[in-house]
């Protein structure tokens, strides 16, 4: 605790110096399975709700003033992937143990189950999750709370209320837990029992009754199960309305994240919403030649909206969804792919997600024998020399045709955040790689925060996106995400290319204008992986955005990556931050942001010359 108390006597400095640089916010980018843990409390699994989850808020409220969170769905006990876990149901792996051993609950948990998780942790202090392992003992562990709850009168009202408060969702998820335990699996699709599979989507009256029936026998036999699902939820909740107060004392702002998908657990219990036959995937590009086929279900339109416009079932549920998600997190919602929700690519079930083999974009193909009767863009607005998947086929567009595009934006996101009292800028856009000109076009429309990856700059183009001359005001730059390499990483493998060499040009005509010495910056870029580093912190810091996020990694200069797209395995989504987080020695933060105001030119410099006196 001692590095954390002198880490805070500098750190309104360098607030100061992001308020000069016209910064709104900073956000540290940590999935909450990447926190640290205590030596000795390191049950497998991260978490912001620990006591050193605690302390990593407390932390990073110097400089940060948000935390970009990951998904916190309940995920399978086969794929640790956060951007698979459910919509409503939290994860219960986030449920601090340690505090269930304590008098504030009753001392449920034993402190002898505790310290035997933790010691059968095979990775503990290794700075790896033990997914399998916890994914199991944490079970075991929330069951002897469960049991030694229901025998004690704590809380027990803010449980019924919780159950009342939440039975929209939390009835649905509880029962498919039975189901998974009566099926001998939590997928549901190779379910042997077929009522059992579709008990939420009867096709006929005399189906729902058979359907009815069935239901009320299940919560007889498991009324055990299913009330220890649902304590799982409430002890997550109260843990993280704990958590949500301690950060925002300390100045931290909760960022969620919202995946494209739909699990399986959601997929079940809202089958009659989706197309049925249809994926959500991408198009082939550059990195995948056959596309890449999520097998994701898509919600159905006519589901989504009424003929009238007002929102239908679908509607109804993402709205709810979002509200729930804006009232959790009130420094907002990134929104993963928002492609997705504006003009998704759909693949036939069995098929590729290509073209040639019925492939196309939900919204934008009225030449298509299936998807036309979705269609906002009409036959003359496709320049027909393209191929459907490319970005630009859509030439032109009516403002109702982009207020049609944008409905789900308008009518779900923006309308769900005004409703918890927030706004716009409550919503974070991962509008990286494909972006269609419908989304473009939203996106302008709605003034929505879309995202800036310097790591991914095209240097050979002048005028792209990411390159840092033309980053604009209404964005969050970052040199990475969860699914990049560490920029130090990224620096070492331009070491010494031509490639380096042109990302080293561009630096030096963006930050270095008035260096009389180019030629010489240029030759230490593409030379000294370190210095290569540091200007690339520097420019996201320099560009005109004024809301920047930072990988964990990034910061902490961890070269180990956290998840490698397109691959599989426990090295992915298991990387967290070292238990010793606060003793490791972080970027130098002073440098980068003097170094940023003097590459904003000399007239800005001079006019800020204290405070970059101030930063040393």
């Amino acid at each position: 605790m001692v590095c954390l108390i002198k880490e805070k006597k500098d750190t309104k400095l360098i607030k100061e110096a992001l308020h000069v640089l016209g910064k709104d916010n900073l956000a540290l980018i940590i999935h909450g399975s990447s926190f640290p843990s205590k030596n000795g409390e390191d049950t497998g699994f991260g978490t912001y709700n620990s006591a050193s989850g605690h302390e990593l808020i407390e932390y990073a409220s110097g400089i940060f003033n948000a935390l970009q969170l990951g998904p916190a769905g309940k995920t399978k006990s086969s794929d640790s992937s956060p951007y698979c876990g459910t919509i409503f149901s939290g994860n219960p792996l986030f449920i601090d143990l340690k505090k269930l051993t304590t008098e504030e609950w009753g001392c449920i948990l034993s402190e002898s189950l505790f310290k035997k998780v933790v010691s059968g942790n095979p990775r503990k202090n290794t700075g790896r999750t033990s997914y399998s392992y916890i994914h199991k003992a944490q079970t075991e562990a929330l069951k002897e709370a469960w049991v030694n709850f229901k025998s004690k009168k704590i809380m027990k009202k803010n449980f019924e209320k919780f159950k009342k408060e939440n039975r929209f969702w939390l009835d649905n998820d509880a029962l498919y837990e039975a189901l998974s335990i009566e099926n001998g699996n939590d997928y549901w699709y190779i379910w042997k029992n077929e009522i059992d599979k579709n008990l939420l989507n009867p096709k006929s009256e005399d189906e729902k009754k058979i359907f009815e029936a069935r239901i009320a026998k299940i919560k007889e036999k498991y009324e055990d199960e299913i009330e220890f699902y649902k304590f799982c939820q409430f002890v997550l909740e109260v843990q993280n309305e704990e958590t949500k107060k301690f950060a925002l004392q300390h100045g931290i702002k909760m960022i969620a994240d919202r995946q494209v998908a739909f699990s399986d657990r959601d997929a079940w219990a809202y089958q009659s919403l989706f197309m049925p036959g249809w994926y959500l995937g991408c198009p082939p590009d550059y990195f995948s030649k056959d596309g890449q086929a999520w097998g994701f279900p898509v919600m159905d339109p006519e589901k989504m909206f009424k003929k009238d416009g007002s929102l239908g079932e679908g509607g109804v549920l993402m709205k709810n969804l979002y509200k729930k998600m804006f009232k959790e997190n009130p420094g907002g919602v990134r929104i993963d792919h928002i492609v997705g929700l504006i003009d998704p690519w759909v693949y036939k079930a069995g098929k590729k997600p290509m073209c040639e083999e019925g492939a196309g974009r939900l919204y934008s193909s009225p030449e298509h024998p299936e998807l036309s009767k979705y269609a906002i863009a009409k036959i003359e607005d496709l320049d027909m020399t393209l191929e459907a998947d490319k970005e630009k086929r859509v030439k032109s567009l009516t403002d109702e045709q982009i207020k049609l595009y944008g409905r789900l934006i308008e009518k779900v996101v923006i309308a769900a955040a005004k409703e918890c009292g927030l706004d716009k800028n409550a919503i974070v856009c991962e509008d990286l790689g494909t972006l269609t000109n419908p989304v473009d076009a939203v996106m302008k429309k709605y003034e929505l925060q879309g995202m800036r990856l310097t790591q991914f700059v095209v240097p050979e183009k002048p005028e792209h996106p990411y390159r840092c001359k033309n980053i604009t005001e209404h964005v969050w730059n970052m040199v990475g995400t969860h699914d990049n390499n560490p920029i130090a990483v990224w620096a070492e493998s331009m070491i010494n290319t031509h490639e380096g060499y042109l990302h080293a040009k561009n630096l030096v005509e963006d930050l270095f204008a008035d260096a009389e010495n180019k030629d010489d910056i240029i030759v230490r870029l593409t030379q000294d992986k370190d210095y290569l580093t540091f200007v690339k912190l520097v420019e996201i810091f320099a560009s005109k955005a004024r809301n920047v996020q930072m990988f964990f990694t990034d910061y902490f200069q961890i070269k180990e990556t956290y998840n490698t797209p397109g691959t599989s395995g426990d090295q992915n989504w298991s990387l967290r931050l070292p238990n010793d987080f606060a003793e490791r020695k972080p970027i130098d933060m002073y440098a980068i942001l003097k170094a940023a105001i003097i590459a904003r030119g000399k007239e800005f410099a001079s006019k800020h010359a204290g405070m970059i006196e101030k930063l040393g």
